[in-house]
């Protein structure tokens, strides 16, 4: 017994000692850090960036943490990232997107990808004027997140890694909506696709085969009603480098009798802005089906089709499409084909693999 006594007694010893020397660090407190982000935008253009806040690393990381958040959802079922995969180049392949409530949006979920560059407003229908104001609506949107934001501030606050990551982005710990929306700016800022096959040729570092040379030449040459020529129109809409020219056009989806979307005239009350929406970017166009503000068409081939004879008069079809109108650009089955090959060449691998996207 007495053995036992001594052995119980130094374990005991042994204990305390262990506890008194611990020598683990406590948490170390947060600290602001300014550390600047350096956008890579490879060979574009530099984008005029957010001068009231600066692209800082941790911005950023807050900006990712938050996209990948259920917290920002009624239930916690839903974060962008549900609506904007990135498999799917931060699109849904789905023709609307389901949200907490089960129910379907009104409209296709645009594509996340160089929205740094895009200066007219977002949505379908520009009812943003900023990135960071576009970044909230989802949140508040019954068909979608089903949120609102002062109870999205409430759960946030609640969480210490949160509470810690904004005062490293903002050097107070204290969370707002206009955070939010400014961190989840941020991260989109730097979510840059410019590194597509495309891309390589025009750095000199890759060459079109001949099948998408020939797609280029069309994508990139006007019709010529004479016959002289043959273009498929597509650059007035979709220059390089971006591949859009963020304007909002009426494509020609439907005649007067059918608008059923009345798009920006929603937003401006202009009856010149019935049933224009935003030109889409096609870069990763290949894999972001289906494809239009309502997700009518699921191949590249039916969109082709669209272009080529199917564009129906309207009063606010654009001028752009005055040779897409019957009889249209008159296209033949390899002119097409052609065309599609070259949106292939717009497909970045390295933007849809990028672990700085992914949840963090």
């Amino acid at each position: 017994m007495t053995r036992i006594h001594i052995t119980l007694s130094l374990i005991a010893l042994l204990t305390i000692c262990g506890c008194t020397n611990d020598t683990s660090a406590p948490d170390e407190p947060a600290a602001y850090d300014a550390t600047p982000y350096v956008l890579d935008t490879k060979h574009l253009p530099t984008p005029p960036l957010p001068a009231d806040y600066p692209l800082t690393n941790q911005r950023v990381l807050l900006g990712r943490m938050l996209f990948h958040e259920g917290k920002l959802s009624k239930d916690g079922s839903q974060t962008c990232a549900s609506c904007h995969k990135q498999p799917e180049a931060f699109s849904d392949i789905r023709r609307f997107s389901i949200g907490v409530r089960g129910l379907p949006g009104n409209r296709q979920a645009m594509a996340i990808v160089n929205l740094a560059w895009h200066r007219r407003g977002f949505f379908w229908d520009g009812r943003e004027s900023t990135l960071r104001d576009q970044a909230l609506r989802p949140i508040q949107d019954t068909l979608e997140m089903d949120e609102t934001l002062p109870s999205v501030v409430s759960k946030l606050s609640a969480v210490k890694a949160y509470r810690d990551q904004f005062f490293r982005a903002f050097g107070t710990d204290t969370i707002t909506s206009a955070k939010i929306g400014i961190a989840l700016e941020q991260f989109m800022i730097t979510m840059v696709s410019a590194d597509s096959k495309a891309d390589k040729v025009t750095r000199g570092e890759a060459t079109f085969t001949d099948q998408e040379e020939r797609g280029r030449l069309l994508f990139t040459q006007e019709f010529d009603p004479m016959g002289r020529r043959k273009g498929a129109e597509c650059f007035h809409c979709h220059a390089a480098p971006n591949f859009t020219n963020d304007r909002y056009m009426n494509n020609g989806l439907d005649d007067d009798a059918s608008f059923t979307d009345l798009g920006r005239e929603l937003v401006t009350g202009l009856a010149a802005d019935r049933a224009t929406f935003k030109v889409t970017s096609l870069r990763n166009i290949a894999i972001t089906p289906p494809y239009m503000r309502d997700g009518r068409f699921t191949t590249l081939e039916q969109v082709i089709d669209h272009y080529n004879s199917g564009v129906k008069q309207s009063s606010t079809v654009d001028q752009l499409l005055q040779y897409n109108l019957t009889p249209g650009l008159g296209l033949s089955s390899r002119d097409k084909a052609d065309l599609i090959a070259f949106l292939n060449t717009l497909t970045d691998p390295t933007f849809l693999a990028n672990a700085a996207f992914a949840k963090p």
